[in-house]
């Protein structure tokens, strides 16, 4: 029983509070002092201001309260956001009350235990109606930021007390790493690479790749007339895909605790190049522990990438990383490089199936974090 009595008393404590403000310390300090007067002069004057103060006190109650209820709010957030970057989300506060309007309404973010004022305030909301609020939101570490809910307080009408209202409002987004401009001399070397990797496939290009029999079906515009007088067989032309670079990034999640600005570098540096490689035409894949994804471009296929890399989690010394999901990484049958990007230990005896065309070893990425 002390228990569940307990835990009543903490869900009323987070769905509703009651702070007594200066003023109303003040007012409450001066109601006692008048009720004191009346009790020991007995003057009915005293009594009848001593009514009038505590039926504000009564009033103040009630109609916060009332403020507070029926309210309903929805929250927008984009799907993914840059560490380091402002973004802008949205809550939508509707009054679903018929009659009565809400006044001096402040609103909080609630995270667990904690509440973030975003300085959202509405003055008026009347039954029925709703109110859009937009704020900046900087997230300053890569993962998913979770919100649990909104509180809400007033202080309306008359300022004595400051109640407060939690309504649960799930929220969430995943928060990509921190990206930055890639040294030229980390990529210099990668101006060609995967073009000498890579074996020529169809696709829409200028270059011939192959001349074969008509089908029907077939574009007429392909037709290769030469070939068709030549063989007196309607011959058509297949183009060579014009891009064909191809790269695969290989991100260990391997490193002791004591290595974690190194392996948050290796992370940003890992985000950093699959956007550097997609914008430079790259076909970019990204292996992180035992995830692995497709090769592909697009904004598409790099959203689902940084959310990979916003996602992925280090994992200790103690528990190896499985060698197998990696012996085959740096094989493709359409050709393409392989970047190793190892924030701690040796990559030999980590990766002892691959055969980067680069490796980004962890005495590189503590420059680079120390640089930052």
């Amino acid at each position: 029983m002390l228990t569940r009595a307990r835990r009543l008393f903490r869900h009323f404590l987070r769905h509703r509070s009651t702070r007594v403000t200066t003023e109303g310390t003040r007012f409450l300090f001066f109601t006692l002092a008048v009720a004191v007067a009346a009790i020991n002069t007995g003057n009915n004057l005293f009594y009848l201001l001593l009514a009038m103060m505590l039926s504000i006190i009564l009033m103040s109650g009630i109609m916060a309260e009332y403020c507070l209820r029926r309210l309903e709010f929805h929250r927008h957030l984009p799907p993914l956001v840059y560490a380091g970057e402002p973004m802008t989300a949205t809550v939508v506060v509707a009054n679903r009350k018929s009659r009565l309007p809400s006044f001096s309404l402040r609103l909080w973010d609630v995270t667990g235990e904690q509440e973030i004022d975003r300085g959202l305030t509405v003055w008026q909301l009347m039954p029925g109606a709703s109110h859009i609020l937009s704020y900046p939101l900087i997230a300053t570490r890569r993962g998913r930021l979770c919100f649990d809910g909104v509180r809400v307080g007033t202080s309306f009408p008359f300022g004595l007390f400051y109640k407060k209202a939690y309504y649960p409002l799930d929220g969430s987004v995943v928060v990509a790493p921190v990206v930055r401009p890639v040294e030229k001399t980390l990529l210099q070397r990668l101006s060609l690479l995967g073009q000498d990797f890579s074996l020529p496939r169809k696709g829409h290009g200028s270059d011939l790749y192959n001349l074969r029999q008509y089908h029907a079906g077939d574009d007429s515009r392909t037709i290769h007339w030469l070939s068709t007088a030549r063989t007196s067989k309607l011959m058509v032309r297949e183009m060579e895909a014009e891009d064909q670079r191809r790269v695969t990034l290989i991100l260990s999640l391997l490193a002791p605790l004591s290595y974690d600005p190194q392996f948050e570098e290796a992370v940003s540096l890992t985000a950093s190049m699959a956007r550097d490689l997609g914008a430079r035409g790259y076909q970019v894949r990204l292996i992180a522990g035992e995830t692995r994804s497709h090769f592909g471009q697009g904004e598409a296929h790099l959203l689902r990438l940084m959310e990979t890399l916003a996602l992925c989690e280090r994992s200790t010394p103690g528990r190896r990383e499985s060698v197998s999901s990696f012996e085959s990484a740096s094989y493709d049958s359409e050709g393409g490089a392989t970047i190793l990007l190892v924030p701690w230990g040796e990559p030999r005896t980590l990766f002892r199936g691959v055969r980067p065309d680069g490796i980004v070893s962890e005495s590189m990425l503590q420059g680079r974090h120390d640089a930052v």
